[in-house]
């Protein structure tokens, strides 16, 4: 289990000629976790690559048709994200992201930085390779692309109501992506990109109309050719959704 520790105070007492000098550090805004922990509270205006991380788990949680930049930028658009996350899980709705909002996310991790309810297992397949190597970015350009697809993918199964979502496909070599018939320009080559069978829960129709407010731009499912028996959710610059059948 991820070790939960609370706050911790580094005082330094010096004691000269009769007199004690006292030097603090002040807490962080939450707790430790073993992934990754956030050291100050962040809101509008503020950049680094504390913002980014945050921006990576918050990512499923746009308005329909949104993208959210992962760029290290708290702007308005990152406000707008949080507070959706915010109150998806009953936290007060204030686009800061504090505490509370940082003990959320600590509780939907693992201990590698990917969301309780997904593993890199289920998404390296590769043909049996069970790696991401061969693709059309470096393998860890494309596990960390699956990152964020793992995480758009958990807002999309919290906004479900919690029901499972069983992935088919996910990362895809070159060679792997052309024995299977994928696309030459497949998002999966590139890490961005997943499959969601249908031998969960929720319907066809109802992951591809999820998929419009998790910020997937590619977005394909019944009545596009070859999908009538998944849905392929991924990211890419331009949007592109097509489900005649839905």
């Amino acid at each position: 289990m991820r070790k939960r520790i609370g706050y911790v105070l580094a005082v330094l007492a010096i004691a000269l000629g009769g007199t004690v000098a006292v030097e603090a550090v002040a807490p962080s805004t939450a707790s430790a976790d073993e992934c990754y922990t956030w050291s100050r509270t962040l809101s509008s205006g503020m950049s680094g690559s504390d913002v980014r991380e945050l921006q990576i788990r918050v990512a499923g949680w746009v308005a329909s048709g949104e993208n959210l930049a992962i760029d290290g930028q708290y702007g308005p658009a990152t406000v707008a994200a949080v507070k959706r996350f915010q109150s998806g899980y009953g936290l007060s709705a204030d686009g800061v992201a504090g505490t509370q909002t940082f003990n959320k996310i600590y509780q939907l991790q693992d201990a590698d930085c990917t969301p309780i309810h997904f593993d890199h297992s289920e998404f390296n397949y590769n043909c049996g390779a069970r790696n991401y190597n061969g693709g059309k970015v470096t393998a860890a350009t494309a596990r960390e692309n699956m990152r964020r697809v793992m995480w758009q993918l958990e807002a999309m199964r919290h906004k479900l109501g919690d029901r499972p979502l069983v992935v088919t496909s996910g990362f895809r070599s070159v060679s792997c992506n052309s024995s299977v018939g994928g696309s030459s320009t497949s998002l999966h080559m590139y890490g961005q990109a997943a499959d969601l069978g249908l031998s969960s829960s929720p319907s066809q129709c109802q992951m591809w109309n999820s998929g419009k407010s998790a910020g997937f731009e590619e977005l394909l499912g019944p009545g596009y050719p070859g999908h009538n028996d998944h849905v392929h959710v991924g990211n890419k610059a331009s949007r592109f959704w097509s489900a005649p059948n839905c």
